[in-house]
């Protein structure tokens, strides 16, 4: 028995050791000579496309039809003050010893459609946003032409958040502590709020209200269109998660280990629910059930209107980081040990089943189009897996 309790123990203390190295790496940019290298998940454009962040700081774009690698471009590195280990001098050594690194991308791109381009020309747009601080709009047809950069001179602290897009307008989380509204034609600021801490998590927008976590132990709604805080909602811990929405409810984790329920317009709690770990990846709703997983290495199955469980947990025998996808009534599950599973909508009691050995570390959010599941891992690949008839593929983002 204490066998078995020490190696629980040493188990625990790996996995903390592990994230608090994480954290280390993204917030002082260098550890021992090591350079952040993001976690950015994939993003599906409707003209064909697939866009991913390498581990090279590249953007790269993929057409689905045959897997190909249609251009690959790397992000700019800013002028030199010891972010992310850049060079003192601007030659090609770094504060960390060796070559200058790549900008890391954690935040997956956004393709935003109807956007004007040159004069009168309306395309579509690639959005990025990088560990250097700046945010890139591409031109998607023509992708190594840059449509507008934020800030256009400078740059902001390393940002980690996604984008999101809504009524035309890009918002993002900064380790500034701010949030960002800009215009996504011409990449104006709009407003910026401060909140009390800096921001890993990637806002929502819903009934013109922009809801983000922050490293003040606080989730927050503003208005959409000013920025203003409308009400925050304590926590006992960080909050990196990305928020769901639905219905008029925000569900969020915490790494207090709860997932939370909170009314929309009011900022109260309708319930919550603990678990054995923090709530990293963003869970996904499906037959009036949240399937939440968590670095306890389970999948909750929570009633979105009690937050009671509808089933057990499916213990997935490996923390679970990645965000999950739904296709075809299965929720999709990339876990950290190298297992792609799937859970059962229908039969909420089901266990897991194995589609296939993956890749292990997976952290980046999975993506899907039809029955194709779309993995970044950590190795600079890009995998496919067809879960209806099991074939696979390898994209090296690596150009």
């Amino acid at each position: 028995m204490n066998l078995k309790r020490n190696r629980k123990l040493l188990i625990k203390l790996s996995v903390a050791i592990s994230f608090l190295l994480i954290a280390a790496i993204l917030l002082t940019g260098c550890v021992s000579g090591m350079a952040p290298i993001g976690w950015s998940g994939v993003s599906i454009g409707n003209n064909g496309m697939a866009y991913a962040g390498s581990k090279e700081g590249k953007l790269v774009a993929i057409n689905l039809t045959n897997n190909a690698v249609q251009f690959s471009d790397a992000l700019k590195i800013p002028p030199a003050t010891g972010l992310s280990c850049a060079s003192s001098s601007g030659s090609s050594g770094s504060a960390c010893g060796g070559a200058a690194p790549a900008v890391a991308i954690y935040g997956d791109p956004a393709f935003v459609t109807d956007v004007p381009i040159i004069g009168n020309t309306v395309g579509n747009i690639v959005v990025v946003a990088g560990y250097n601080g700046v945010v890139i709009a591409y031109d998607a047809s023509n992708p190594r032409t840059i449509v507008w950069q934020y800030p256009i001179n400078g740059y902001l602290k390393p940002i980690i958040s996604g984008v999101t897009v809504s009524d035309r307008t890009l918002y993002f989380g900064c380790t500034d502590k701010n949030v960002y509204a800009l215009d996504v034609t011409r990449g104006i600021e709009k407003w910026r709020s401060t909140l009390g801490d800096q921001i890993w998590s990637t806002p929502v927008v819903d009934n013109n209200l922009v809801f983000v976590g922050s490293f003040d132990k606080n989730i927050y709604a503003l208005d959409a269109g000013s920025g203003n805080k409308v009400w925050s909602f304590p926590t006992g811990a960080n909050t990196v998660s990305t928020p769901l929405l639905a219905d008029g409810v925000v569900y969020v984790g915490s790494l207090d280990r709860n997932l939370y329920a909170i009314d929309e317009k009011t900022g109260q709690k309708k319930w919550s629910y603990p678990a054995g770990n923090w709530f990293w990846a963003k869970p996904v709703i499906v037959n009036g059930v949240i399937f939440a997983p968590n670095l306890d290495g389970k999948v909750y199955k929570l009633d979105i209107n009690t937050g009671k469980p509808v089933a057990d947990p499916s213990d997935l025998g490996g923390q679970v980081s990645s965000w999950p996808v739904v296709i075809n009534n299965q929720v999709i599950v990339a876990t950290q040990n190298g297992k792609l599973l799937s859970l059962d909508t229908a039969n909420f009691s089901a266990g897991p089943n194995l589609i296939s050995s993956i890749v292990q570390n997976v952290s980046a959010p999975l993506a899907a189009v039809g029955s194709i599941v779309y993995i970044n891992g950590p190795d600079n690949n890009l995998y496919t897996y067809n879960i209806s008839n099991g074939a696979k593929t390898t994209i090296s983002l690596k150009q």
